[in-house]
């Protein structure tokens, strides 16, 4: 009989790139063959992927640390939250090791340690599309990792590094795998989408036996091949983002663009150190939408970032009015330890940076709402999420998992979860939509 195979729990916390992380520690620990237990009780040792970027994702972190500790005992820290000094070591001394972001293999050699594998010829291998945590019908594209900006708000480069691009060939191959495994959404990530391949200088890989440039626009169009959704996230908006709009009015990609502005002001946005801060993004956004009527817009904003005035502040009122966003998240600026941005003067009040994001997130609701409004007798495309006894939840092209709203629809025998349907909206709020089936 072959020996029981040692049982690693796992808890991922983070960013769809901290999850893309995690599912690589996983594909190698099945390939490896560990178990994945489903609960602390059963696990030999725990494995924790934590996030590090803001004081309250810090403190989820040491929380999930501290109960994973409570709850089995051997617990292994890895994520951004690890490569922020000795913070959990001084807060958990009793982990049994710390290791930063994109850390497979030190995670495996602390596994290694503590967890040794014992030989077992039995063990099966692991499917081509790895190991996923999310549903089987969608999945991340982890482009890239790091980032060459310097944002004086961000610590994301001291965290994960300079921008190190993915070979084309070798995510294409990745992409097609997971299609062929049943996935019908792909998810493209990284920190930068729109950077993709300029540390390598854009060199040419091959795909099918076919040269492609290691490029955004040539890997979107590559993906748009594979006959499923793909959804580009976190692009910034440099001019050559232009380029893959008419791929969204051909059909080739969903006509959906995360574009994070983080704000209107250009003096804000230079002591932000943004890229593309000197670009008019209204215009961006006109063109965007002539070129491809359909398109969804969703951005996120800092208010009351370090010097910000009110003048400021309602400059950035005006260009959300303007820009009619289709989906929106605002933060109000956290001083987040080692970033630069600290260090600048005229930092906003606490209580008058969080009047300023209730004012933004108002005016946002009213816009949302009009613009989803507009939907209502439309017939959409979505894919369902989720059947239940009370009928689905979906999301159509408009839709992030986990980001965006989602559509409602009544009962009906012929919904499957992970499949197409053309339904037809009855009714809208502020951020969700509901309807009924026309067909599957």
């Amino acid at each position: 009989m072959p020996q029981a195979s040692p049982k690693v729990g796992f808890v991922s916390l983070g960013c769809p790139k901290a999850l893309v992380d995690s599912e690589r520690v996983l594909t190698q620990l099945r390939a490896e063959g560990y178990a994945v237990a489903p609960s602390y009780e059963d696990a030999d040792l725990v494995v924790v992927n934590t996030c590090g970027f803001i004081d309250d994702a810090i403190r989820e972190s040491l929380e999930a640390i501290g109960e994973a500790l409570a709850e089995n005992g051997r617990v292994i820290v890895t994520g951004c939250l690890g490569a922020k000094g000795d913070i959990v070591k001084k807060t958990h001394p009793r982990v049994l090791a710390v290791t930063g972001p994109h850390a497979t293999e030190a995670v495996m050699r602390a596994v290694h340690e503590h967890l040794p594998q014992p030989h077992d010829p039995f063990t099966s291998l692991i499917p081509p599309q790895g190991i996923k945590l999310t549903p089987r019908h969608y999945a991340y594209l982890k482009i890239a990792e790091g980032c060459n900006h310097r944002c004086t708000f961000c610590i994301i480069p001291s965290l994960r590094g300079d921008l190190a691009s993915r070979p084309i060939g070798e995510l294409m191959q990745e992409a097609e795998n997971l299609v062929t495994a049943g996935v019908k959404e792909l998810l493209v990530i990284s920190q930068d989408t729109s950077a993709y391949g300029v540390d390598v200088k854009y060199r040419t890989g091959f795909w099918r036996g076919r040269p492609l440039k290691t490029r955004m626009t040539d890997l979107a169009r590559a993906l748009g091949e594979l006959g499923v959704w793909v959804r580009l996230h976190y692009v910034y908006p440099y001019p050559h983002v232009d380029e893959v709009v008419p791929l969204m009015a051909e059909g080739k990609l969903l006509p959906y663009l995360d574009v994070p502005f983080q704000h209107a002001s250009r003096r804000i946005l230079k002591l932000m150190k943004r890229p593309a801060s000197a670009e008019d993004n209204l215009a961006r956004i006109r063109n965007w939408r002539e070129i491809c009527s359909g398109i969804t817009i969703r951005s996120t904003f800092i208010v009351g970032f370090p010097g910000e005035s009110g003048a400021e502040f309602e400059e950035l009122l005006a260009f959300l009015e303007e820009a009619e966003l289709d989906r929106v998240g605002c933060f109000a600026y956290s001083p987040v330890e080692g970033a630069a941005a600290n260090a600048l003067p005229g930092h906003v009040p606490e209580e008058l940076k969080q009047e300023r994001r209730a004012r933004f997130m108002k005016l946002q609701e009213k816009i949302s709402a009009r613009r989803l409004k507009r939907r209502v007798g439309k017939t959409l495309t979505v894919l369902v999420d989720e059947v239940n006894a009370d009928g689905a939840i979906a999301r159509s092209s408009a839709d992030a998992p986990e980001i965006d709203g989602t559509v409602g629809i009544s009962p009906s025998p012929r919904l499957k979860a992970g499949e197409f349907a053309t339904v037809r909206v009855t009714r809208a709020d502020a951020h969700d939509l509901w309807a009924d089936v026309v067909s599957r």
